[in-house]
């Protein structure tokens, strides 16, 4: 009904919503922020009252002493507003309690620990009582909640301001509210008159400067173009002549349009070619990638049912009462199913990493690489293959280059290069090791046989799970998943790896991998190293430090460090399994682990130690080149009491140890524990 009324009572209204709104915004603002505050202080205060408490009763909780602990407690009739207050032990039973007079209030059985809380009117608040680290109990306070009282009071306020302020703004608009409305009330009254006596001479008359006169001049400005009604044809031809003006215009328009719908029209259609040729290539590509795996899967069960064959068939033979078998037989026939077991063993794990690295599940650790030792060992293992075949096997003297690499992977890399250059060789042949640098960032190890070699086409599909060096049909037992790994693991490393052939004469397989600084690196062990010091200061018996580590360097780093300290001395293990034997044969005192290790990791590792009794207690320290901080976090959250970071940083290794070493055993287990 607003748009009834007459404009010095519309503005009366508009000003009294306006005051109302801004009243209300301003106190309910300061009224909020009010409580607010004083909940906070509520809180404050009766969490302060709480940790009072707990200072005043800890020595009754330490001497089992329940009237001190209620001595203190009936403090609290200085404080009205406290209603009940308790004290609980670290057991969680309640130890002495307080009511106030007039008070029925049923105690909780157990304390439960968080944020003060609203709870039937009252504010609870539950506070630790902590002595020297040590929970001696819980503190219970109960008091009442003055935050509704205060809020009434300042509602009541808040409506007496509120009203007051209203009565003096009614007060102010309808006295000063003429000065707005005059000119409009005159404006209207020439309006009537105009209408009613068609006289448009009249005028209204201007009392102002503000918004108010620059409509009474337009008003009088539209009756002064009211009495030029000689001109009303002039300027309805005009009118006409711009309305076919727009007219032609909106035409153009159109066209324009149209053109550009046809533009877009076009536009769409490449698109939608575009689209079509893409989706037929993509639903190439997915056939493409359906046959390889079909082929795949054919050859993988190939594979797998040509070992399981000799396995099942000879077995049935053996097992078999009409098919009798003498001893030489059967002892055959054995070896045969021994020979695929085998076979079938290394076709598993092949598969397995092959499965690995396609899924992005092989974690290395990346560090330098002395090749001296890394072709020592390959040498070691690869000879006796060597030797049953007739092949020689040459490797360079003077390998001193370094690389970056995973050691165990290179190694594995290597091994199969060097297994299939042996398997595809002829008779009484060779194979070459080289090692050559073109650039002195990158390292060249190249593989050379005297096979048979291998056709273009062949090469084209060398790196293709099942194709087994091109020998298909041939007698040599592989899988040719082998390559695939290789090449894998090698890109993994960061390097390269490439192959030329000539069919006829031979092959040539080699990678390129990172270069480093040459140092000199020492042999791995393969077997635990005991080095004890000469004697503990003070005639005390040496501390043992287990170190799980498979990089020589790495051992030998800490075994220099070690050397140094007359109070330590250390075991060594090169991978996991040898690691817990040790642990659970020598009960160390402190263990550093490496994470990457061969048999199992530095986490499974701490995993079986934590499992048993005997090794439950011990603090384990990683020292890792995973230094990521996602890889810290996992760390610490698998256990370890320490993670170190390679390459070590001597300082921060000592004070690790000197740290975990000062602290008694049962320390750690309760850090674990609260981990």
């Amino acid at each position: 009904m607003i748009r009834l009324r007459s404009i010095r009572k519309k503005l009366v209204a508009v000003v009294m919503s306006t005051t109302l709104a801004a009243l209300l915004v301003s106190v309910g603002t300061v009224i909020i922020y009010d409580l607010r505050s004083y909940r906070h202080v509520l809180i404050n205060d009766l969490e302060t009252q709480a940790e009072l408490l707990g200072h005043m009763t800890s020595a009754a909780l330490t001497f089992n002493d329940a009237n001190l602990a209620r001595e203190n407690l009936a403090l609290l009739k200085s404080r009205p507003n406290v209603r009940a207050a308790a004290i609980y032990n670290a057991n969680r039973k309640l130890f002495a309690s307080y009511l106030a007079p007039g008070a029925a209030v049923d105690f909780p059985e157990i304390p439960v620990e968080g944020k003060a809380r609203k709870e039937d009117g009252d504010l609870i608040v539950f506070h630790r009582i902590v002595e020297k680290g040590e929970v001696l109990g819980f503190v219970y306070l109960r008091a009442e909640n003055a935050l509704l009282a205060r809020t009434f009071d300042y509602f009541g306020i808040a409506a007496g301001v509120t009203l007051l302020a209203l009565f003096i703004a009614w007060l102010l608009v309808r006295r000063l509210g003429g000065v707005i409305t005059v000119p409009i009330v005159d404006i209207t009254r020439i309006a009537h008159e105009v209408v009613a006596t068609r006289d448009y001479s009249r005028r209204a008359h201007r009392n102002s400067n503000d918004e108010a006169a620059e409509l009474v001049d337009s008003f009088n400005a539209m009756l002064t173009e009211i009495e030029q009604r000689t001109r009303e044809l002039e300027d309805s031809n005009r009118e006409i002549a711009r309305e076919a003006q727009r007219r032609s215009e909106v035409q153009q328009q159109v066209m324009r349009m149209n053109e550009q719908l046809e533009q877009r029209v076009e536009e769409r259609t490449r698109q939608l070619a575009l689209a079509n040729a893409e989706l037929g290539e993509a639903i190439a590509e997915a056939r493409s990638a359906n046959q390889a795996k079909s082929a795949f899967l054919s050859s993988m069960s190939h594979e797998l049912r040509t070992p399981l064959n000799a396995i099942l068939g000879f077995a049935q033979v053996l097992t078999s009462d009409s098919l009798p078998t003498t001893a030489e037989q059967k002892k055959e026939f054995a070896n045969h199913i021994l020979k695929s077991g085998r076979h079938l063993l290394t076709l598993i794990n092949e598969i397995l990493d092959l499965a690995k690295v396609e899924s992005g599940a092989v974690s290395l650790s990346m560090e330098p690489v002395a090749l001296h030792d890394m072709l020592a060992e390959c040498r070691s293992m690869i000879e006796p293959l060597a030797f049953e075949r007739g092949i020689r096997v040459l490797f360079p003297d003077n390998a001193n280059a370094v690389v970056m690499a995973d050691r165990t992977r290179l190694k594995q890399v290597l091994l199969n290069l060097l297994s299939n250059a042996i398997k595809y060789n002829r008779e009484s042949g060779a194979v070459v090791l080289a090692c050559s640098s073109d650039t002195p960032e990158r390292l060249r190890l190249s593989v050379q046989d005297t096979g048979f070699g291998l056709r273009p086409d062949q090469v084209n599909a060398l790196f293709q799970p099942f194709n087994r060096l091109g020998q298909e049909g041939g007698s040599e037992e592989g899988t040719g998943i082998g390559l695939v790994v290789t090449k894998r693991l090698v890109e993994l490393m960061g390097g390269t790896i490439g192959v030329t052939s000539s069919p006829g004469v031979g092959s040539v397989f080699w990678i390129e991998l990172q270069a480093t600084t040459p140092h000199a690196m020492p042999a791995e062990r393969t077997a635990p190293v005991l080095r004890l010091a000469s004697g503990a200061p003070g005639g005390q018996a040496p501390r043992l430090l287990l170190y799980v580590e498979d990089n020589p360097a790495n051992l030998k780093l800490v075994e220099e460090l070690v050397r140094l300290r007359p109070d330590l001395r250390l075991l060594c293990a090169p991978d996991g399994p040898r690691g817990l034997a040790l642990a659970r044969s020598h009960l160390p005192d402190i263990i550093l682990m490496d994470l990457n290790l061969p048999g199992m990791s530095g986490t499974e590792v701490l995993k079986e130690l934590r499992r048993d009794p005997r090794t439950a207690d011990i603090p384990v320290l990683a020292l890792t080149a995973n230094a990521m901080p996602r890889d810290i976090e996992r760390g610490l959250a698998a256990g370890f009491d320490r993670y170190l970071t390679k390459p070590i940083e001597i300082d921060k290794f000592t004070e690790a140890i000197d740290s975990v070493l000062a602290q008694p055993a049962d320390h750690h287990a309760i850090e674990r524990s609260g981990s």
